[in-house]
């Protein structure tokens, strides 16, 4: 590691234990350094679109859970996932990486404090032409709507069933004439539907699924300002699922939620620092790993690539690591390598301000 490192760290002393500690829990929790700490994984996001430009963004908010065992303040029982805990909001990008995320106390609802993560996107991405939001059930709230719509950005909301959106699909609701078929039967519709909390009407569609074995048909609403066909609206809604995988790695290869500190703003800061080793591993991953492993999950990257061991051995003038190959061949290696250093001239001919 102070090789990695370089500079002095490979030849002096690194902070202690304590010292880190005290670092995170008295300097990161001050107001102005936890909200610029909150703001540089987006920050590190515009630096890689300095050098690989979009014109298109899609973000997915989603809510998750990070148990707690002891005392922690702002922890509490929520019974939707049935335990004592924090419910933080996280934002993701398409390609995988953390816009933003928020520690809350453990009984807010799934929505609470959106504006506070989704806000400083929509300064980020006013440019960008083409911008897309997803979001469950929790964000069907027509402040939601009005500020997406406010900011130019396509929607498509999971939408609480009630009895108004049944009856405009009352004909999708019968079962299919004939023997079932093993696979299940689709159907779409698409209608304007205004709730009384909106301002005006909206798209909404409609997905009733009939299969084999069951009796009813399993429906869903998405309101939306998409002019696509229904079934298209659908599975875009549907990628939707990959901001839960993207969570379900955080927990899995960082261990994101072992938030163990007693104030909630140190562990407010300490999510915010997984965040960014998140951020550095997806980073990692979609753009330095060669095509033949850019499959790999962040738990095998750090299994395969990171928490390897080595024999060091020192020269006066060099140093030589000795690593096996049963995990990652030397041709991978050299190409993750090379990609690394191309990233690195990048970055050091950037502008003299990127966050790098």
């Amino acid at each position: 590691m102070r090789q990695v490192v370089g500079g002095r760290a490979k030849h002096r002393t690194a902070a202690s234990t304590s010292q880190v500690g005290r670092f995170e829990t008295e300097v990161l929790t001050l107001a102005q350094n936890l909200e610029a700490l909150m703001a540089m994984p987006g920050l590190w996001v515009d630096r890689v679109r300095q050098d690989k430009p979009i014109d298109r963004i899609i973000l997915d908010l989603d809510s998750s859970v990070s148990q707690t065992y002891g005392h922690q303040e702002g922890s509490a029982y929520n019974g939707h996932f049935g335990c004592t805990c924090y419910h933080p909001l996280f934002c993701f990008n398409q390609y995988g990486d953390v816009e933003r995320a928020l520690l809350r106390a453990g009984q807010v609802h799934s929505a609470h404090d959106w504006r506070l993560v989704l806000e400083p996107l929509f300064e980020r991405y006013r440019e960008v032409l083409d911008k897309f939001f997803r979001g469950d059930a929790a964000f069907a709230n027509p402040e939601v709507y009005e500020r997406l719509e406010t900011e130019a950005f396509l929607y498509a909301i999971r939408l609480p069933a009630n009895e108004v959106l049944y009856r405009e699909i009352q004909h999708l609701l019968t079962r299919p004439v004939g023997r079932p078929p093993k696979k299940p039967v689709v159907r779409y519709h698409s209608f304007a539907y205004q709730a009384g909390t909106w301002n005006r009407p909206r798209r909404v569609v409609a997905k009733a699924q009939w299969h084999q074995d069951e009796l009813f048909p399993r429906v869903g609403f998405i309101v939306t300002n998409l002019s696509w066909s229904s079934r298209k609206v659908v599975r875009f809604y549907n990628h939707r699922g990959t901001a839960e995988q993207y969570i379900k790695e955080g927990k899995q290869a960082l261990k994101w939620t072992r938030l163990s500190c007693h104030d909630f703003m140190d562990n407010q800061v300490r999510l915010q620092l997984f965040v960014l080793a998140y951020n550095l591993g997806n980073f990692l991953r979609r753009l330095a790993l060669p095509a033949s492993v850019k499959h790999w999950s962040l738990t095998t990257l750090r299994e395969k690539l990171i928490k390897i061991g080595a024999k060091v051995v020192t020269h006066s003038r060099y140093v030589i690591f000795q690593m096996a190959e049963v995990a990652v061949s030397r041709k991978v290696f050299a190409a993750i390598l090379a990609r690394l250093r191309r990233w690195a001239a990048k970055a050091r001919t950037g502008p003299a301000d990127a966050v790098t």
